[in-house]
């Protein structure tokens, strides 16, 4: 087996005033990344927050745990064929596993509604993006040190791995999303050993420069979510033969043949009620469609890391398309899903003003609102900026539960006395 697919520049892990010298033991490198995020409240919180459907509501539908676990596991098969088909190429499967365990671990409570509510109240002072805040937990929060917080010493390899964006948020134009904040310049600057990303690139979408962890982890996700969202939305009756029987016939030529196929194949699935069992053959059938192909940019003489493009079929593409439409129009966009995802939002949205006005607009000393520790570091901030992204951590932090008991605690007349925890 070829051991010179990472070098010392892949190995090189972060060092600043936030994130400390590592000590050396018998694991790699990127075993110690897998086993930091594993071992942390920031991944274990990921087990009550929603992916579809919200955490806990029942036992079987997939959280942002199981996810990002099933994620993890796609990937690293997704290596093994690599492999067998690019002998050469070594993908670490420790690092590949450590980027997928923390893909989404800066996600919000109540998904993507959770996202929108953080991203307006951070209006003024930097935004909000969970994948920014997957590079601020690892650079910046997931560890308790004394009085403080501080990163977790991340590789170069899995930085770049989980960053998804690389545009700033100030570069963002028109767009509310798919950035990272504007402090984290120097992580890109860390990653890449320039400032000007999009001058080494000579383009302007330097969201598309991934290195091959990245692209294998975002194949993963979309093979995850867009097969096993289909799956759970069947259990929960959101897609029956009827529903999808009257949603292809007003489709026109919006899909295409090879689509109408794939459509045709999950109604036979679901009306001999053997979708579950025959999704798993076709997400195995997706990652055996994955390819390499050589890609030359400014970083193939640093790392073999930037020196392949993952390459899918259009046939893969069009499945995964199609499953992604389904559950965006029938599930998403269900009247069901809306209300729930309508109140998780309102939750989120005035328990976030509330703490945003008595921390950032009180003209007396603030109530404690909040826990003692963050309470302490918001009253210690430099500015309003500075305390206001330090109440975004402690409100994207939160399990969707932890948030409505945090809401009825501070809102509820009729919940909470001195002898409840939330």
């Amino acid at each position: 087996m070829p051991r010179n697919f990472y070098g010392a520049f892949d190995r090189e892990y972060l060092r600043n005033d936030f994130n400390p010298r590592r000590q050396p033991d018998y694991r790699s490198v990127f075993h110690q990344d897998r086993d930091r995020i594993m071992f942390t409240p920031s991944f274990r919180r990921l087990q009550a927050k929603t992916q579809v459907f919200q955490a806990g509501e029942y036992d079987f539908y997939r959280t942002r745990l199981t996810h990002s676990l099933e994620v993890s596991r796609i990937a690293q098969s997704i290596a093994v064929w690599l492999r067998s088909r690019h002998p050469s190429v070594q993908v670490d499967t420790d690092l590949l596993e450590a980027t997928c365990l923390a893909h989404d671990i800066g996600h919000p409570p109540f998904g993507h509604a959770g996202e929108r509510v953080l991203h307006g109240l951070m209006a003024s002072h930097g935004g909000f993006e969970g994948n920014a805040q997957t590079l601020r937990i690892l650079t910046r929060t997931i560890y308790q040190r004394g009085r403080d917080r501080g990163g977790m010493s991340p590789s170069r390899a899995l930085l770049d791995g989980v960053l998804k964006y690389k545009r700033l948020h100030r570069d963002r134009g028109a767009d509310t999303n798919h950035f990272i904040y504007d402090d984290q310049e120097e992580i890109l600057e860390f990653c890449f050993q320039t400032s000007n990303l999009r001058g080494a690139l000579g383009s302007d979408d330097v969201n598309a420069f991934q290195s091959l962890e990245c692209q294998i982890m975002d194949l993963a996700d979309d093979i995850a979510y867009s097969c096993f969202d289909v799956v759970d939305a069947a259990k929960a009756r959101f897609l029956t033969t009827d529903r999808l029987t009257r949603w292809a016939s007003a489709q026109g030529d919006s899909l295409t043949a090879i689509q109408r196929k794939y459509l045709d194949e999950l109604l036979a699935m679901m009306a001999q009620n053997k979708l579950q069992s025959r999704m798993n053959p076709i997400i195995g059938q997706l990652i055996q469609s994955v390819s390499l192909k050589p890609h030359q940019n400014f970083m193939t003489q640093r790392t073999r890391r930037h020196a392949y493009r993952v390459a899918l079929p259009s046939g893969a593409r069009a499945r995964i398309r199609l499953h992604k439409k389904l559950c965006r129009e029938l599930v998403f966009g269900s009247s069901a899903l809306q209300q729930i995802e309508f109140k998780g939002e309102r939750v989120l949205r005035r328990l976030g003003e509330l703490l945003f006005q008595n921390y950032l607009e009180a003209r007396t000393r603030p109530a404690v609102l909040i826990p003692d520790e963050v309470h302490r570091n918001v009253l210690e901030a430099r500015d309003k900026t500075e305390a206001a992204r330090l109440l975004c951590d402690h409100l994207s932090g939160m399990t969707d539960a932890y948030a409505v008991r945090s809401y009825k605690r501070l809102l509820d007349p009729d919940y909470g006395s001195i002898s409840e925890l939330i």
